[in-house]
């Protein structure tokens, strides 16, 4: 059934499906998932999956974002598939919502696989890691992509900022954080007038870039996952609140961050109750076309 929203209290865009339930496998070698649980705390905790992930937010009256990361070629481990998350979501469609996640780095074959995929499965966005999958989002390689999601009138997430993924490893696994800094953005923004654009996270350190790219371009907004709101930037606090209340969204980061503990530090946060409700729900539900 469709979500209903009178029925839920706020829709979380950024959630992570890491365990397939064909291979057992994830997206992310065993090394890396270990410093990544080593990093947002969570060694012994164990990895839902969707069905898991479903009954989790329907107890909590929630929709959820789902995907994973498709970087086979940077980190040449095979993602989990695309297909597998969107029948999932498709069978727990009363609280799930499925994005896809397809390598840039693959040219004409990730542009057929985002026709495919919303064709297919109706998927309603696409999520990038450029640290993790390594390109810049302003490389002309990944633009047909792009023109594929704006065809589609999906969305494309990116990841920006500092990454848990790699942290703490040798040399961080590899994994640089150059590639996340959100004015590369702006390109993609500016060239896909029509392409709605979420950045993942509190940029950090490029927190100002983030508010100015999103200031400017009036298709780009910010979800505030990965980051437990008490460890805001200042200044994204203060935007969220005033000039960009319309483009900020609640996100999780689940399972790193629960939803529990992230909704119970932003509540601590001084947002007015007409605010509050734009960034936990209002605007995601106009965004993903639920409203």
């Amino acid at each position: 059934m469709p979500i209903d929203l009178d029925a839920i209290t706020a829709i979380d865009v950024h959630t992570h499906v890491e365990v397939s339930a064909e291979t057992g496998r994830g997206s992310l070698s065993p090394d890396l998932e270990a410093a990544a649980d080593r990093y947002f705390g969570r060694a012994g905790i164990g990895r839902p999956t969707i069905p898991e992930m479903a009954t989790h937010y329907r107890e909590r009256s929630m929709a959820a974002v789902v995907f994973t990361v498709d970087a086979r070629t940077n980190l040449g481990v095979e993602p989990i598939p695309n297909d597998e998350i969107a029948a999932a979501a498709a069978e727990h469609d009363d609280v799930l919502i499925p994005f896809a996640s397809v390598d840039p780095h693959l040219g004409q074959a990730a542009v057929a696989e985002v026709h495919r995929l919303v064709e297919v499965h109706d998927v309603k966005g696409f999520k990038f890691h450029p640290s993790v999958q390594g390109f810049f989002p302003d490389d002309p390689m990944a633009y047909p992509v792009y023109d594929a999601i704006q065809s589609h009138g999906r969305i494309a997430l990116f990841h920006t900022g500092q990454t848990g993924i790699g942290a703490g490893a040798r040399g961080g696994a590899g994994i640089r954080l150059k590639y996340s800094n959100p004015i590369h953005l702006d390109d993609v923004a500016a060239d896909f007038g029509d392409l709605d654009i979420i950045m993942a996270h509190p940029s950090v350190p490029w927190q100002d870039e983030a508010i100015s790219v999103a200031t400017h371009k009036p298709r780009v907004h910010i979800d505030l996952s990965g980051w437990s709101p008490k460890y805001f930037p200042p200044q994204l606090v203060q935007q969220a609140r005033t000039r960009l209340q319309d483009k900020v969204l609640f996100g999780s980061d689940f399972p790193m961050i629960t939803p529990d503990r992230w909704l119970a530090d932003f509540e601590r946060l001084d947002f007015p109750d007409d605010v509050r409700e734009k960034v936990l729900k209002g605007n995601a539900a106009r965004l993903l076309g639920l409203a």
